[in-house]
C-alpha cells in the first residue's frame, strides 16, 4: 500500500497547477506520510505504520490499540 496512510486512510489526490496566465497543468497532493514505530503495550512489541501527521494525532488521542482496531474495522491494516 503505497502512499496510503495506514490509519486515516488518506492517499494521494490529483489536480491543477495553476500559472498566472491561468494555464492548467495536472499535480499531484501528496500526503504527509511518515514511517513510524509505535510501542504497543498489549503486545509488548514495537509497531511499524505508514501514517500522517493527522494518523499521528489521531494515534495520540484515542491510543495506539483503539485505533488499531478502527483501522482494522475499515480494512486499512492486515497486523495481526
Amino acid at each position: 500500500m503505497a502512499r496510503v496512510c495506514q490509519v486515516t486512510g488518506k492517499k494521494r489526490m490529483v489536480g491543477n497547477n495553476v500559472s498566472h496566465s491561468k494555464r492548467r497543468t495536472k499535480r499531484e497532493f501528496a500526503p504527509n506520510l511518515k514511517t513510524k514505530r509505535f510501542w504497543s503495550e498489549e503486545e509488548g512489541r514495537f509497531i511499524t505504520l505508514k501514517v500522517t501527521a493527522a494518523g499521528i494525532r489521531t494515534i495520540n488521542k484515542n491510543g495506539l490499540a483503539a485505533t488499531l482496531k478502527a483501522a482494522r474495522a475499515k480494512g486499512l491494516i492486515d497486523i495481526v
